[in-house]
């Protein structure tokens, strides 16, 4: 009986050994629960914008078709996709749009493999990001439509830009617009567009057609967005600790 409290005794010293936590695995703790809580709070941002820019889409001339959240493959990206935001099929041209949820002052320019947020945290070009998108999507429609596509990149009002002046000129093909402005930006570019061309690029059968084809290519099986989303996610790990 003696033999076997001593052994419960310190099998119970044992466990409460290894319950105790040291500063630094306190710390690990605290910095693992502060980064989970920081993507809860950024997903739920990135959605309440998602949300906002469907509104507007929707209020789009009816003439207008979109898709919301493309997954399509990529033989060219990491991943072998490419997840797009947003696409908007006009009379006009091919809107391709990649949104951004960040908050602070971005630095960066045409040019310019990464750009800065607050002047410290890197993050890639998103309109090299979105260049790669319409490569992928180039891949699914007839090649007389490639030349009319448009690039945007979207960023909420909690942003201030210090990027490159013609990036916010409407005669530039690539854009970088705020959330608010986004179908202001569209509209003005759309009426320049209709100045350049004198009638419409694309007829409504190849709107349809082009809207069919990229639905067509869309990927909903939630595993393969899963994965992709997963990897994306630990080249960004991977990525920041480097730094």
């Amino acid at each position: 009986m003696f033999l076997n409290f001593l052994f419960k005794n310190k099998k119970n010293n044992n466990s409460n050994k290894d319950m105790k936590q040291t500063p630094s695995t306190i710390k690990k703790t605290h910095n693992d629960v502060t980064r989970i809580k920081n993507e809860q709070i950024a997903v739920r941002k990135g959605e309440l914008g998602e949300y906002k820019i469907d509104i507007q889409l929707s209020q789009m001339p009816k003439e207008y078709m979109y898709l919301n959240d493309l997954l399509v493959k990529n033989p060219k990206s990491s991943t072998g996709y490419s997840q797009i935001d947003h696409v908007i099929i006009t009379p006009y041209g091919l809107f391709v749009i990649e949104t951004k949820n960040y908050q602070g002052t971005i630095y960066g320019g045409k040019d310019r493999k990464t750009w800065l947020i607050n002047g410290k945290f890197k993050m890639m070009n998103p309109l090299m990001q979105n260049y790669g998108h319409i490569q992928a999507l180039k891949n699914f429609i007839d090649l007389k439509y490639h030349q009319y596509f448009i690039s945007m990149v979207s960023f909420t009002k909690r942003c201030t830009f210090k990027i490159d002046e013609e990036l916010r000129k409407i005669n530039s093909s690539e854009l970088v617009v705020y959330d608010i402005e986004l179908t202001e930006f569209i509209n003005r570019k759309v009426a320049v567009l209709k100045l350049h061309y004198k009638n419409p690029v694309l007829m409504k059968d190849a709107v349809e057609e082009i809207y069919t084809s990229f639905l067509n290519s869309n990927i909903v099986d939630e595993s393969i967005r899963k994965q992709h989303v997963d990897s994306i996610q630990r080249k960004q790990n991977n990525d920041d600790k480097k730094d």
